[in-house]
Protein backbone atom coordinates (compact mmCIF):
# COMPACT_ATOMS: atom_id res chain seq x y z
CA UNK A 1 0.00 0.00 0.00
CA UNK A 2 1.52 3.44 -0.91
CA UNK A 3 1.84 5.65 2.19
CA UNK A 4 -0.23 8.66 2.63
CA UNK A 5 1.74 12.01 1.75
CA UNK A 6 3.88 13.56 4.77
CA UNK A 7 0.98 16.98 3.92
CA UNK A 8 -1.76 14.98 4.41
CA UNK A 9 -0.96 13.34 7.44
CA UNK A 10 0.11 16.72 9.06
CA UNK A 11 -3.63 18.51 7.92
CA UNK A 12 -5.16 15.31 9.25
CA UNK A 13 -3.20 15.34 12.61
CA UNK A 14 -4.25 19.34 12.55
CA UNK A 15 -7.93 18.67 11.32
CA UNK A 16 -8.50 16.29 15.02
CA UNK A 17 -6.69 18.89 17.15
CA UNK A 18 -9.11 21.59 16.10
CA UNK A 19 -12.10 19.61 15.63
CA UNK A 20 -11.13 18.58 19.98
CA UNK A 21 -11.02 22.26 20.33
CA UNK A 22 -7.42 22.58 21.04
CA UNK A 23 -7.65 26.01 19.26
CA UNK A 24 -11.29 27.30 19.19
CA UNK A 25 -12.86 29.54 16.28
CA UNK A 26 -11.22 32.97 15.89
CA UNK A 27 -7.76 31.57 17.66
CA UNK A 28 -4.58 31.97 15.47
CA UNK A 29 -2.09 28.28 15.36
CA UNK A 30 1.29 28.44 15.46
CA UNK A 31 3.36 29.29 13.10
CA UNK A 32 4.57 27.01 10.79
CA UNK A 33 8.03 26.99 11.68
CA UNK A 34 6.66 25.84 15.43
CA UNK A 35 4.39 23.00 13.34
CA UNK A 36 7.14 22.05 11.35
CA UNK A 37 9.41 20.64 14.39
CA UNK A 38 6.50 19.64 16.05
CA UNK A 39 5.75 17.18 13.75
CA UNK A 40 8.99 16.91 12.56
CA UNK A 41 8.66 17.72 8.80
CA UNK A 42 10.29 20.45 6.40
CA UNK A 43 8.10 24.39 6.47
CA UNK A 44 6.72 23.32 3.04
CA UNK A 45 4.91 20.37 4.17
CA UNK A 46 3.34 22.58 6.68
CA UNK A 47 2.87 24.83 4.42
CA UNK A 48 0.73 22.59 2.28
CA UNK A 49 -0.71 20.98 5.16
CA UNK A 50 -2.82 24.49 6.46
CA UNK A 51 -3.08 25.29 2.56
CA UNK A 52 -5.12 21.76 2.44
CA UNK A 53 -6.98 23.14 5.52
CA UNK A 54 -7.68 26.77 4.07
CA UNK A 55 -9.07 24.95 0.88
CA UNK A 56 -11.71 22.59 3.06
CA UNK A 57 -12.71 26.17 5.22
CA UNK A 58 -11.79 24.89 8.36
CA UNK A 59 -8.62 27.74 8.23
CA UNK A 60 -8.34 31.28 7.05
CA UNK A 61 -4.73 33.03 6.12
CA UNK A 62 -4.63 36.91 7.44
CA UNK A 63 -1.53 38.54 5.45
CA UNK A 64 0.45 39.80 7.91
CA UNK A 65 -0.81 38.19 10.96
CA UNK A 66 -1.00 34.02 10.61
CA UNK A 67 -3.69 31.25 10.56
CA UNK A 68 -6.60 31.44 11.90
CA UNK A 69 -9.63 28.66 12.74
CA UNK A 70 -12.23 29.78 10.66
CA UNK A 71 -15.91 30.41 11.42
CA UNK A 72 -17.86 27.66 9.86
CA UNK A 73 -19.36 28.49 6.35
CA UNK A 74 -21.62 26.49 4.01
CA UNK A 75 -19.50 26.55 0.39
CA UNK A 76 -22.02 26.72 -2.15
CA UNK A 77 -21.92 24.41 -5.45
CA UNK A 78 -21.12 25.65 -8.94
CA UNK A 79 -22.59 23.31 -11.61
CA UNK A 80 -20.67 23.50 -14.62
CA UNK A 81 -22.39 21.49 -17.44
CA UNK A 82 -22.40 20.61 -20.82
CA UNK A 83 -25.21 22.30 -20.96
CA UNK A 84 -25.29 26.28 -20.16
CA UNK A 85 -22.56 26.28 -18.94
CA UNK A 86 -21.34 29.56 -20.36
CA UNK A 87 -24.95 31.35 -19.79
CA UNK A 88 -25.39 33.74 -17.16
CA UNK A 89 -28.69 31.63 -16.05
CA UNK A 90 -26.34 28.36 -14.83
CA UNK A 91 -24.26 30.81 -12.65
CA UNK A 92 -27.11 30.54 -10.13
CA UNK A 93 -26.66 28.34 -7.41
CA UNK A 94 -29.76 25.53 -7.22
CA UNK A 95 -32.51 26.51 -5.23
CA UNK A 96 -30.45 30.43 -4.42
CA UNK A 97 -31.32 33.53 -5.72
CA UNK A 98 -28.41 34.90 -7.68
CA UNK A 99 -27.58 38.36 -8.67
CA UNK A 100 -24.69 40.17 -11.16
CA UNK A 101 -22.73 43.37 -11.27
CA UNK A 102 -21.56 44.15 -14.48
CA UNK A 103 -19.66 47.22 -16.59
CA UNK A 104 -18.68 47.07 -20.74
CA UNK A 105 -16.23 49.29 -22.37
CA UNK A 106 -16.36 49.36 -25.79
CA UNK A 107 -13.08 49.91 -27.81
CA UNK A 108 -10.82 48.48 -25.75
CA UNK A 109 -7.58 46.98 -27.10
CA UNK A 110 -7.14 43.17 -26.78
CA UNK A 111 -3.73 42.22 -24.85
CA UNK A 112 -1.41 39.87 -26.79
CA UNK A 113 -2.49 36.92 -24.54
CA UNK A 114 -6.42 38.02 -25.03
CA UNK A 115 -5.68 38.59 -28.80
CA UNK A 116 -4.17 35.14 -28.87
CA UNK A 117 -7.07 33.59 -27.37
CA UNK A 118 -9.43 35.08 -29.65
CA UNK A 119 -7.10 34.24 -32.75
CA UNK A 120 -7.40 38.08 -33.70
CA UNK A 121 -4.36 40.55 -33.89
CA UNK A 122 -2.88 42.19 -30.76
CA UNK A 123 -4.40 45.55 -29.82
CA UNK A 124 -7.65 44.74 -32.47
CA UNK A 125 -11.02 46.54 -30.60
CA UNK A 126 -12.99 44.21 -28.04
CA UNK A 127 -16.11 44.85 -25.81
CA UNK A 128 -14.70 43.88 -22.23
CA UNK A 129 -16.88 43.01 -19.73
CA UNK A 130 -16.05 43.03 -16.18
CA UNK A 131 -19.00 41.06 -13.50
CA UNK A 132 -19.32 40.60 -9.97
CA UNK A 133 -21.38 37.88 -8.70
CA UNK A 134 -23.38 37.59 -5.47
CA UNK A 135 -25.17 34.69 -3.64
CA UNK A 136 -26.89 35.40 -0.52
CA UNK A 137 -25.72 38.82 -0.80
CA UNK A 138 -21.53 37.97 -0.87
CA UNK A 139 -19.45 38.04 -3.58
CA UNK A 140 -19.19 34.76 -4.78
CA UNK A 141 -17.07 35.08 -8.45
CA UNK A 142 -15.60 37.39 -10.89
CA UNK A 143 -15.42 37.34 -14.55
CA UNK A 144 -13.89 39.47 -17.03
CA UNK A 145 -15.25 38.58 -20.98
CA UNK A 146 -13.91 39.52 -24.33
CA UNK A 147 -15.63 39.83 -27.29
CA UNK A 148 -14.10 40.87 -30.57
CA UNK A 149 -16.02 44.16 -31.20
CA UNK A 150 -15.84 43.10 -35.05
CA UNK A 151 -18.55 40.60 -34.40
CA UNK A 152 -20.82 42.68 -32.73
CA UNK A 153 -20.41 46.07 -33.44
CA UNK A 154 -23.06 48.23 -35.20
CA UNK A 155 -25.44 46.08 -33.80
CA UNK A 156 -28.49 46.04 -30.59
CA UNK A 157 -26.53 43.22 -28.54
CA UNK A 158 -22.70 44.79 -28.50
CA UNK A 159 -22.86 45.25 -24.93
CA UNK A 160 -23.64 42.06 -23.14
CA UNK A 161 -25.66 43.91 -20.22
CA UNK A 162 -27.87 46.35 -22.54
CA UNK A 163 -30.17 46.10 -25.19
CA UNK A 164 -32.86 43.63 -26.15
CA UNK A 165 -31.04 40.63 -25.16
CA UNK A 166 -29.25 41.94 -22.01
CA UNK A 167 -28.34 39.18 -19.36
CA UNK A 168 -29.51 36.39 -22.27
CA UNK A 169 -26.06 35.20 -22.46
CA UNK A 170 -23.57 35.05 -25.19
CA UNK A 171 -25.10 32.12 -26.88
CA UNK A 172 -28.30 33.66 -27.43
CA UNK A 173 -26.90 37.16 -27.83
CA UNK A 174 -24.73 36.13 -30.57
CA UNK A 175 -27.16 34.01 -32.15
CA UNK A 176 -29.59 37.00 -32.78
CA UNK A 177 -26.92 38.00 -35.22
CA UNK A 178 -25.79 34.96 -36.81
CA UNK A 179 -23.47 33.00 -35.26
CA UNK A 180 -24.07 29.99 -33.74
CA UNK A 181 -21.99 28.70 -30.82
CA UNK A 182 -20.80 25.41 -30.90
CA UNK A 183 -18.61 24.41 -28.40
CA UNK A 184 -17.25 25.76 -24.91
CA UNK A 185 -13.68 25.29 -23.44
CA UNK A 186 -12.86 25.20 -19.95
CA UNK A 187 -9.46 25.58 -18.79
CA UNK A 188 -9.55 25.50 -14.89
CA UNK A 189 -6.53 25.89 -13.00
CA UNK A 190 -5.64 26.78 -9.13
CA UNK A 191 -4.39 30.19 -8.05
CA UNK A 192 -3.89 32.58 -5.38
CA UNK A 193 -5.82 35.89 -5.09
CA UNK A 194 -4.42 39.33 -6.09
CA UNK A 195 -4.63 42.26 -3.85
CA UNK A 196 -7.28 43.34 -6.03
CA UNK A 197 -9.31 39.74 -6.20
CA UNK A 198 -9.08 39.65 -2.85
CA UNK A 199 -10.91 43.35 -2.20
CA UNK A 200 -13.57 42.77 -4.64
CA UNK A 201 -14.09 39.03 -3.08
CA UNK A 202 -13.92 40.12 0.91
CA UNK A 203 -10.69 37.51 0.94
CA UNK A 204 -7.60 37.20 2.13
CA UNK A 205 -4.58 38.38 -0.28
CA UNK A 206 -3.23 34.81 -1.46
CA UNK A 207 -6.14 32.73 -0.27
CA UNK A 208 -6.98 30.22 -2.67
CA UNK A 209 -8.71 31.06 -5.60
CA UNK A 210 -9.93 28.72 -9.15
CA UNK A 211 -9.60 30.46 -12.36
CA UNK A 212 -11.35 29.21 -15.34
CA UNK A 213 -10.45 30.66 -18.80
CA UNK A 214 -13.28 29.78 -21.18
CA UNK A 215 -13.48 30.48 -24.94
CA UNK A 216 -16.79 29.95 -26.82
CA UNK A 217 -16.23 29.07 -30.36
CA UNK A 218 -18.45 29.22 -33.06
CA UNK A 219 -19.62 26.42 -35.72
CA UNK A 220 -16.54 27.41 -38.36
CA UNK A 221 -14.12 27.12 -34.96
CA UNK A 222 -13.19 30.81 -35.01
CA UNK A 223 -13.31 31.86 -30.82
CA UNK A 224 -15.86 34.32 -30.25
CA UNK A 225 -16.02 35.13 -27.05
CA UNK A 226 -13.06 34.49 -23.77
CA UNK A 227 -13.20 35.28 -20.36
CA UNK A 228 -11.48 34.52 -16.95
CA UNK A 229 -12.99 33.78 -13.98
CA UNK A 230 -11.74 33.53 -10.85
CA UNK A 231 -13.75 31.57 -7.93
CA UNK A 232 -12.94 31.77 -4.06
CA UNK A 233 -12.36 27.86 -2.70
CA UNK A 234 -13.59 29.10 0.41
CA UNK A 235 -17.05 30.26 -0.42
CA UNK A 236 -17.80 28.21 -3.68
CA UNK A 237 -16.87 24.11 -5.08
CA UNK A 238 -16.85 23.75 -8.93
CA UNK A 239 -18.26 20.17 -10.14
CA UNK A 240 -18.48 19.56 -13.61
CA UNK A 241 -21.32 17.83 -14.96
CA UNK A 242 -21.50 15.83 -18.43
CA UNK A 243 -24.64 13.02 -19.62
CA UNK A 244 -23.19 9.57 -20.77
CA UNK A 245 -23.85 8.80 -23.99
CA UNK A 246 -25.46 5.34 -24.13
CA UNK A 247 -25.04 2.89 -26.85
CA UNK A 248 -27.97 2.12 -29.15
Amino acid sequence: MPREAPYLAVADALHARIVAGEWATGERLPSRAMLAEAYGVGRNVTQRAVDQLIAEGLLEGRAGSGTYVRVPRERLRMVRSRHGAHSLAALKERGRAGAWDAHSEVRVAAPPAIAERLAIGPGDLCVRTRYEFLADGQPVQLSNSWEPMAITAGTPVMLPEKGPLAGRGVVERLRSVGVDVERVVELPRPARATREQANLLGIGVGDLVLRIERTLYDVDGRPVETADMVIPDVRREVAYEFAVDRER
